[in-house]
Formats: C-alpha cells, structure tokens, sequence
C-alpha cells in the first residue's frame, strides 16, 4: 500500500511548522516561557504573527507543542538498546549513555526540557508523555529493587535522585562551572550507580 505524497501546499505548511517549533524552542530554552513573546518567534522563524496563530491557538498551545515534540525526541533516544531481562547494571548504563547522547545531539531541546519549571503550563497531553517518557526508567527502578539491586526506596526516589543529579551536572557545564567530558561522565555515571546500589 502506497503513502500519498504530500501537496506542495502540505509541505510548506510543514516546514512552517518545523521552523515555527524550532524557533520556539531556542528562544523559551534561552529566555523561559514568560520571557518569550510570540512576535520574536514569529520573527526568528521567519513568518508572519499571525502564522503562528494560524497553527498554535496560543502561546501555551505553542509551548506544549515544543514540549511534547522535544520528550518524544527524548522517549527515542531513551528507548534505543534497552533490555530489561539482562543485567540492572548494564541497562543503567545504556539508559545513562542514552541520555548523554540526547543532551549532547540535541543541547537546545534538552536545556529547555530540564533547566526548567514546566509544571504551570503544561496541558494534559503535555503531562501524558511526561510519564511514559519516564516509565521505562521507572520500571527500572522497579524491577531492581525487586531483585535487591539498590536500595529500598521508590523507584521514583532513586528516579529523581539519579535524573537530578545527571541534569545538576550538564547545568553547571551550561554555566560555566565544569567541563563535563568524557571521563567526568564516566565518573558520574559510577558515582550515580554506587548512591542507589545496595
């Protein structure tokens, strides 16, 4: 069964789109949601104001567009290689090299992700993906605390602890702090295992 190709009116609207989301990206990962005008998107896409609204009702429709686009970029990149029936501390390490190739390969849709505070305009659909983007290092969790891998504590506890501490790490490099190379994510990622490990 063939696809039929999109008109040539249906592939200028789509890289509208695209130019649209990815402009909307860089600017609320530089300057946050409330520091981001819908005009200056519309400028660094190089559209028209009322483009954008012709696509996106508002600017929380376009900010929970951007969100759900980047978290599904993220739930691939999070997905690729894992096995949960082999060794817990071998699928840490494929999750934690996942997420080191995400936040190198894509630097803008992953300050905006987790540099910052979501919650207050995030939309049901938005908050959906959140969780399954997170169920698989949820499971995790779960299944080694079930074969007394790490500690006895929620698997969102260790969940937290693990994901704050990645994302407290690529902050300070974000900042100036560190230069977070290949060693020192080496060194995290043992220092990361050893905190939750029994």
């Amino acid at each position: 069964m063939s696809s039929t190709k999109p008109t040539r009116r249906e592939e200028a609207a789509q890289d509208k789109v695209a130019r649209i989301l990815a402009a909307a990206t860089a600017l609320f990962a530089e300057r946050g949601f409330h520091g981001t005008a819908v005009p200056e998107v519309a400028k660094q896409a190089g559209v028209g104001a009322g483009t954008i609204y012709r696509y996106f009702e508002n600017k929380e429709d376009l900010v929970n567009a951007v969100f759900r686009h980047a978290k599904q970029k993220l739930k691939l990149y999070l997905s690729e290689d894992v096995d949960f029936d082999g060794d817990m501390r071998e699928l840490f390490h494929r999750f934690w090299l996942n997420l080191v190739r995400f936040a190198e390969e894509n630097p803008i849709e992953f300050h905006f992700l987790e540099l910052q505070d979501h919650a207050p305009y995030l939309d049901e659909e938005s908050r959906n993906i959140e969780l399954e983007v997170l169920a698989p290092i949820w499971l995790m969790g779960v299944q080694a605390r079930q074969r007394g891998v790490v500690k006895d504590m929620p698997a969102e506890a260790l969940m937290a602890m693990v994901w704050g501490a990645f994302v407290g790490l690529m902050k300070a490099q974000v900042l100036g702090y560190i230069t977070v190379s290949k060693e020192v994510l080496g060194q995290a990622e043992e220092n990361c295992w050893q905190m939750i490990a029994r």
